[in-house]
């Protein structure tokens, strides 16, 4: 299990202060002494004739500092963590309730609710905070305290998704933090939504903020999904400015990841971080994003590598096609997650939650019909390299119920 709690919440209560009240006692017992009637001695003593003796200083015993204030364990994870994405207009549709219930009445226990998606948006309306002010918020669940609450009270498990440098809300109202080419125009991945500078602090503030707001809404987990660099043309003519002087990818997402992880235990939460299943073992397709797999698995809770069989291509892992192998896909990139990890500490090491596909890659030649058996066969996979959880994604948020065991008794 990961180390939690190291650095947040304790409060520094270093001995430069201390040390300033004490010469100032000093000098207030010394000045008494010179004050005192003549033949007296400092702190007390019989009067005598002729010249007083010098005065014998007498120093207070040391201060007592307090210690510092234990830093509180952060809530229990359950030994096994098995859920579902949910996007921000499903969690507040009546459909919901049939989730709830797909939960309920098999192996699940938990559920990543979008809380700012893939399109900027936060997916709640916020009453304040900068969320407010650039017009971020949708308020597509009318009630986040009271979602959560209710699903907490059923005993499953509440992560927040969200996507950190995608963010083409922010970057429209605040241009001096989007992320641009040298002609001014925005950088953008397939699909045309523009992305914010990963390195400008600022950008960091935002998404700490956001995810305070899901700490405050009862959230166990925050996850960040897009904690990443861009790809393509676009991303290779950014411009990133003074920010990024002296620094590499890694670096930024790695220092993110830290203040977030500071910040958010100090508000009792856990951080988890999504990553390209690619880049836990192909160096080349790491650094262009600045996700380090074992540098991040130091520094947050929770790793969820995206191991999707579709999204890697053919001859990966020795595989003809990966998405016509969901098993062996699987395994053999939970194998490489192991190895990258290995070089970490184990007290220290992030716990690993893939996310694997319940869906059927249609844009994939040659692609398999995902189903049951293919559902089944990914989650073995995890099952047998010794993992305890995962997560399933569905865009549409439509699972595979006969892929799932029974809940248990």
């Amino acid at each position: 299990m990961r180390r939690t709690g190291s650095r947040a919440g304790s409060r520094y209560r270093g001995s430069r202060g201390a040390g300033r009240g004490l010469v100032l006692l000093v000098l207030v017992v010394i000045a008494a002494g010179a004050a005192a009637l003549a033949g007296w001695r400092l702190l007390g003593g019989a009067p005598t004739g002729g010249e007083p003796d010098a005065p014998a200083l007498v120093l207070p015993p040391p201060l007592t500092l307090p210690e510092p204030e234990p830093v509180s364990d952060l809530p229990a994870v359950p030994a096994e963590v098995r859920g579902i994405y949910v996007s921000g207009p499903v969690a507040g549709d009546p459909y919901m309730d049939s989730l709830i219930a797909l939960l309920e009445e098999t192996e699940l226990n938990a559920v990543v609710i979008d809380l700012k998606n893939d399109e900027g948006n936060l997916t709640y309306r916020a009453e304040t905070g900068t969320a407010a002010e650039i017009g971020a918020c949708v308020r597509y669940i009318p009630d986040l305290p009271g979602l959560v609450s209710e699903l907490k009270a059923r005993g499953i498990y509440t992560i927040a998704r969200i996507a950190a440098f995608k963010d083409p809300v922010l970057a429209a109202a605040r241009p001096e933090l989007a992320l641009r080419r040298a002609d001014g125009s925005a950088v953008s991945e397939s699909g045309g939504l523009a992305w914010v500078n990963p390195y400008e602090p600022e950008v960091w503030d935002y998404l700490i903020e956001t995810a305070r707001g899901a700490a405050q809404a009862g959230f166990d987990e925050v996850q960040f999904d897009y904690v990443r660099f861009p790809t393509g043309r676009a991303a290779e003519e950014a411009v990133y400015g003074p920010a990024a002087e002296g620094t590499g990818r890694s670096d930024a997402v790695a220092g993110f990841l830290e203040a977030a992880v500071e910040a958010l235990h100090a508000e009792g939460v856990r951080v988890s971080a999504d990553v390209f299943g690619t880049a836990v073992s192909n160096r080349a397709d790491a650094a262009l994003i600045g996700q380090d797999y074992a540098r991040m698995g130091a520094i947050v809770d929770v790793l969820c590598p995206m191991v999707y069989p579709s999204h890697y291509a053919a001859g990966v892992f020795g595989l003809e096609l990966p998405d016509r192998a969901p098993y062996e896909t699987v395994r053999a990139a939970m194998e490489k997650s192991r190895e990258a990890l290995s070089g970490v500490e184990e007290d220290s090491r992030a716990q690993v939650r893939p996310w694997l596909q319940d869906f059927t890659a249609t844009w994939v030649s040659g692609h398999l019909e995902y189903g049951a058996e293919e559902l089944r066969a990914q989650i073995q996979a995890v099952c047998d390299e010794g993992y305890p959880g995962w997560l399933l994604w569905n865009a549409r948020n439509q699972y595979t119920a006969e892929g799932l065991l029974p809940a248990a008794g």
